[in-house]
């Protein structure tokens, strides 16, 4: 199973990437009063990377959080 889910990463960081070289136009992105112009491309990479990173983090809580659930609940029995 762990091939298929390395297959399905590796799947989408290659779309992810052609979708990025294939798109270059500067944007104009506003966020709160701020706002930058940026080639669509390296915001595609860099909300990747985030998301990449903020995904991860939430997986690895929501494990730990299952993992202390199952030792409270089998410590009270």
């Amino acid at each position: 199973m762990r091939w298929v889910y390395l297959a399905v990463i590796i799947l989408f960081a290659v779309a992810t990437i052609v979708f990025a070289v294939q798109n270059f136009q500067v944007v104009t992105i506003a966020f709160l009063g701020f706002s930058a112009r940026t080639p669509l491309a390296l915001l595609v990479a860099v909300i990747y990377l985030l998301g990449t990173a903020t995904g991860g983090s939430l997986l690895a809580l929501l494990r730990r959080s299952v993992e202390g659930a199952r030792r409270h609940t089998a410590g009270a029995f």
